[in-house]
């Protein structure tokens, strides 16, 4: 158990836990604003929709007070598996963390994100769901 939640996943072990598990949800925790510009998950091969709920507000980056409510309200409950990611797996770590605290889950955090980490060159994109060639679309 890492930080109090069920778990680290790659991206590449999230899309094979959603494809075992039918009940089990992605929660993207990125803003508005990155799932407009940036893209998102797609889910259709699996029969379901992408859950999108912000973490954060955008631009000044406040946490959404309503944030357990709203997962809540997307299907969340304790005993169905929750796949949260952001783009690099701190935000999505922090939302585990809450909906483990708030009873729901088991909670995974996708360590690597949708855009992974920062590299040598100052630019992301080369590791996460986007880099592994997991299905994803522009919003």
């Amino acid at each position: 158990m890492s930080g109090g939640y069920a778990g680290d996943l790659t991206s590449r072990q999230a899309w094979e836990l959603l494809a075992e598990d039918d009940a089990a949800l992605l929660v993207d925790v990125r803003t508005r604003a990155e799932w407009t510009y940036v893209g998102v998950p797609d889910t259709t091969d699996l029969g379901r929709e992408l859950v999108m709920v912000e973490w954060q507000r955008f631009p000044d980056g406040t946490r959404v007070p309503d944030f357990v409510e709203r997962l809540r309200a997307a299907g969340a409950r304790d005993g169905r598996a929750l796949v949260f990611l952001c783009r690099s797996g701190v935000r999505s770590a922090a939302a585990a963390q809450a909906a483990t605290e708030a009873g729901l889950g088991p909670s995974y955090n996708v360590q690597d994100g949708f855009e992974g980490g920062l590299g040598d060159d100052a630019h992301r994109g080369r590791e996460g769901w986007r880099s592994e060639g997991l299905p994803w679309r522009q919003t």
